[in-house]
C-alpha cells in the first residue's frame, strides 16, 4: 500500500513540473510597453475626404482596446500613454466587375490605413511606439454607391483597430 502512494506522489510532482514548461504567469506585453497600464485615445485626425470618419476610427480603436483588455482606457490626465492617430487613407479596389462592362464594378474592397503614435502622457516628446495599421472589408455595389461605402467603412476600421491593438498588446 505504501509503494503506490509513493509512485503517485512522484507522478504528481513530475507532472506539476513539466505540465506548464515554457509558460509563465502574467502579461506578454512588449518590453517598451511594460509600464503602460492605461491609454488615452483622443479623437483621431482625418486626412481623407470622408466626413465624420475620424469619429468612426476613434470608436473602433477604443472598442478594440476594451475587447482586448490588456490596457485600460483612461482620460488624458489619468493615462500612462496617449495614442495619437490619423486616418490617412481610404482606398477602393475592384474585386469583380460586370461581364460585359469591366469599368462598372459589382464588388469592391475598401482598405483603410491608420497612422498612429503612442506617446508618454507625462513627457509628450517621448515616443513609446508608432506605426501604421490597416484593415479592409468588401462591399457590393448597389444603386447607391455612397451608402454602400458608408456601410462597409466601420468593418474596415474595426479590423484596422484590432491590428493596432494587437501590435501594442502583443508586439505583432
Amino acid at each position: 500500500m505504501i509503494v503506490p502512494v509513493k509512485k503517485s506522489a512522484c507522478f504528481v510532482a513530475v507532472w506539476c513540473l513539466v505540465s506548464c514548461a515554457g509558460y509563465q504567469l502574467g502579461g506578454v506585453k512588449p518590453a517598451a510597453m511594460a509600464q503602460v497600464k492605461s491609454i488615452a485615445v483622443p479623437m483621431f485626425a482625418n486626412a481623407t475626404l470622408h466626413p465624420r470618419a475620424e469619429a468612426l476610427a476613434t470608436s473602433a480603436v477604443a472598442d478594440a482596446f476594451v475587447q482586448d483588455g490588456t490596457y485600460r482606457i483612461a482620460r488624458v490626465d489619468q493615462a500612462d500613454a496617449v495614442l495619437e492617430g490619423n486616418l490617412s487613407s481610404i482606398s477602393y479596389n475592384t474585386i469583380r466587375s460586370r461581364r460585359r462592362d469591366t469599368l462598372h464594378p459589382e464588388e469592391l474592397t475598401n482598405t483603410v490605413t491608420l497612422t498612429w503614435t503612442l506617446r508618454d502622457a507625462r513627457d509628450r516628446t517621448k515616443v513609446i511606439a508608432s506605426g501604421t495599421s490597416s484593415g479592409s472589408s468588401e462591399l457590393f455595389v448597389s444603386s447607391n454607391l455612397q451608402t454602400a461605402r458608408n456601410n462597409a467603412l466601420p468593418e474596415a476600421l474595426e479590423r484596422a483597430g484590432n491590428a493596432l491593438v494587437s501590435r501594442l498588446a502583443n508586439g505583432y
